[in-house]
């Protein structure tokens, strides 16, 4: 065995020193841990968030300190019908005694009655910015359940940026926390099941979740040049359990098989750190790449997932050559102990790549059929991709269970000028306050806007604010449409030649939809450009490059397919319990299409390193992808299940987004897994036979030249 490559000669130094490597592997966890507990993690501030003309009037805003203060709705309502004016006013009473007494309230207001009688609102104005207000808004919150304790006949409910971001988040947290107590398990499952033994099957669970915890704790210092934009854990959880456990898959499963073979312990790590081992740097820098496209979206959070998730790629990709290799060598044959003895005896049975073999027969016996019957089916996927419809999150894509969404629903009913359709235009210059006061009585004289209470129009210097709510119900579909009037109609007649610009929250959400869907073409530009040429590098073949980028293509316009099917429509409501919001979220694609490249990767190179080993042992090229397709099915196989089954359990949260993206990425590994692997990639291998391989000269070499190049890669 040449050992001249990195992956086996680290691979050998821990095997030979395995309490070094795995001492290593326990300090650098350890060290980890505490650096996320001793630093505390940066989160995005609002700013970060801004773009287009939103950004500009926020900008204006902040310079011309005619920025609001933070506030709070308190809503009272009777769930038996019209309110009851002398109980809602002793809760008023109540209400106002404990907010004033709290650091975080600079003012509380007189109660505002609706016209309909059945509600009543108490305003609440807050210290500091909105980044202040979200650190203390638990206490604001806290004193009105308070009251609502003491006041059981009614219901009061709070609403506000602060409040409803903060009930959002507790969901995720608790979302977060189920996908963990189901990810383990199920992950452990599905690995009892592949090796049949307990402690094989631990091995790479445990590798994975201490990768997941090493990588939050590395994010932490990281966090002050990329804020958390609140995702991060979800997407380490994520990822970091999707490819620690495949990684230490790859790796376990070849070293079981050349011990199988008669090799020693050794013998069978360094081939498999040869192999494995290297498929697995070449996978891991593939999801480095792809992620690192999301750099290309110039957006604060992108940012914070691409760094966590190249963080905890890397530390997996560490841990499968450093103290795996040190495990199995201490382990030895203990590996497969203690075995279960029903699934040890159905996988001896089996034996590798057994319902593969079946599969690929014909496929291989009929490639051209079989590459036209697969490729329509994956276009039939794709076409419902071409009228998938991306619009921004928007207050019907929140899971109605938050107590604070019910709350704003309800204030928008009782209250037209408390929508959350909130526009902010910004006009610098002479005059600026009275060409704002023209535009303020055009907008409400066309019926589709209104004024808040108190003074639509602030003023500082130069530079004048006029507040306008749009009376449409809130939808990320009627926010893009209130905003086409003010900027397309309403603002320019009114102002002018008077520098202006239209922001606001629900402007800010238009304009941040927006830049995501025109930063989306550089993304996978970038992405397919740097896999292409590491593909072409990595195997010496731009044939290879060109077939892996059409796949990826081919795999995530299926799952755009899908996912345009099930969540524009409602075929999938009932299954997977939700209500249709008419559209994808737009932050969905662009993330999903980098994850997916990356992750496709993992079990395609994996597959084509298998194939290129047949061929360097002299094999036609038909042989050569049957021997490859047929000695990686079992791994593929596991590792894809791991892959689907921890992204299906994000499918069953509450919040429509992780909903999305959950079942995104779950289809689009099961097609690729499937149907792409197993029938197109060897369909077109086939085909192509030893010009699969151009300009590499690998298939006239010897075998033993061949193998040479393979480990020196």
């Amino acid at each position: 065995m040449t050992r001249g490559s990195v992956t086996v000669r680290v691979a050998r130094w821990s095997a030979v020193h395995p309490w070094r490597a795995i001492g290593l592997w326990l300090l650098l966890v350890v060290v980890a841990v505490g650096m996320s507990v001793a630093i505390p993690k940066q989160q995005t501030q609002s700013k970060d968030e801004w773009v287009g003309q939103s950004g500009q009037a926020a900008e204006l805003i902040e310079k011309a300190g005619l920025g609001d203060r933070p506030t709070e709705t308190v809503l009272l309502t009777d769930p038996d019908g019209p309110l009851d004016k002398a109980a809602a006013t002793t809760a008023i009473t109540q209400l106002q005694q404990k907010l004033k007494a709290l650091d975080p309230v600079q003012a509380v207001g007189q109660p505002v009655w609706s016209d309909n009688g059945k509600a009543a609102l108490v305003p609440i104005e807050l210290k500091g910015t909105a980044d202040d207000a979200a650190d203390s808004i638990d206490t604001v919150v806290a004193a009105t359940a308070d009251v609502q304790k003491a006041n059981p006949g009614l219901t009061i409910g709070q609403a506000g940026n602060a409040s409803v971001d903060a009930g959002v988040w507790k969901q995720v947290g608790s979302d977060l926390a189920k996908a963990e107590k189901l990810s383990l398990p199920i992950t452990f499952a599905l690995m009892l099941i592949a090796f049949g033994a307990l402690i094989a099957a631990g091995i790479p669970v445990l590798l994975a979740f201490s990768a997941v915890g090493a990588a939050l704790g590395f994010y932490a210092p990281l966090s002050y040049l990329f804020p958390d934009g609140g995702s991060v854990a979800n997407v380490v959880l994520l990822i970091g359990m999707a490819v620690g456990v495949d990684y230490s898959l790859f790796y376990l499963k070849r070293e079981r098989e050349e011990r199988r073979k008669g090799r020693s312990t050794l013998d069978a790590v360094e081939i498999a750190a040869a192999t494995s081992g290297h498929s697995v740097v070449v996978s891991g820098l593939a999801v480095i790449v792809s992620m690192a496209g999301l750099y290309v979206a110039q957006d604060a959070t992108f940012a914070s997932m691409a760094t966590a998730t190249i963080v905890v790629v890397a530390v997996a990709v560490l841990g499968s050559l450093t103290v795996l290799p040190a495990l199995l060598a201490k382990l030895g044959h203990r590996v497969d102990r203690p075995r279960v003895p029903l699934l040890w005896r159905v996988n001896r049975r089996i034996g590798p790549g057994g319902i593969s073999r079946r599969i690929l027969a014909p496929v291989l016996r009929y490639p051209r059929a079989a590459l036209t019957i697969s490729a329509l089916a994956v276009i039939a996927l794709a076409l419902p991709a071409l009228g998938m419809k991306t619009e921004s999150a928007d207050l019907n894509t929140l899971p109605q269970s938050i107590p604070e969404v019910r709350t704003l629903k309800a204030l928008q009913e009782n209250f037209p000028s408390q929508g959350s359709l909130s526009y902010d235009v910004v006009a610098q210059g002479e005059g600026a306050a009275t060409a704002l006061t023209g535009l303020q009585e055009s907008a409400v004289r066309s019926g589709k806007f209104v004024v808040p209470a108190g003074d639509a129009i602030r003023q500082a210097g130069g530079t004048a604010v006029l507040t306008l709510v749009s009376v449409l119900p809130d939808s990320s579909a009627n926010a893009d449409t209130a905003l086409h009037q003010l900027r397309g109609e309403l603002a320019p007649a009114a102002l002018g030649s008077t520098t202006w610009a239209v922001g606001g929250d629900s402007a800010e959400s238009v304009d941040y939809g927006n830049n995501q869907r025109d930063k989306l073409p550089y993304v996978i530009a970038f992405v397919l450009a740097l896999t292409l040429v590491m593909m072409a590098f990595t195997f010496r073949s731009l044939a290879i490059a060109l077939v892996t980028t059409l796949l990826n293509l081919a795999s995530v316009g299926a799952c755009f397919g899908v996912l345009a099917l099930v969540f524009q429509h409602s075929w999938a409501e009932g299954i997977l319990g939700f209500t249709s919001a008419g559209f994808v979220v737009s932050w969905i694609p662009l993330f999903l299409f980098v994850i997916l490249v990356g992750l496709s990767m993992d079990y395609h190179v994996f597959v084509l390193g298998r194939i290129r080993e047949g061929v360097a042992e002299g094999l036609n090229p038909q042989e050569a992808v049957r021997k490859g397709i047929t000695e990686s099915a079992g791994v593929v196989t596991s590792a894809a299940a791991v892959m689907v089954s921890v992204f299906a359990v994000f499918a069953t949260l509450s919040m429509l987004e992780m909903k999305q993206m959950g079942v995104g990425l779950a289809i689009a590994v099961l097609i690729d897994a499937t149907l792409v692997r197993i029938v197109i990639l060897p369909s077109i291998m086939v085909l192509l036979g030893r010009k699969a391989w151009w300009p590499n000269r690998l298939h006239r070499q010897t075998p033993a030249q061949a193998e040479r190049e393979l480990v020196s890669v």
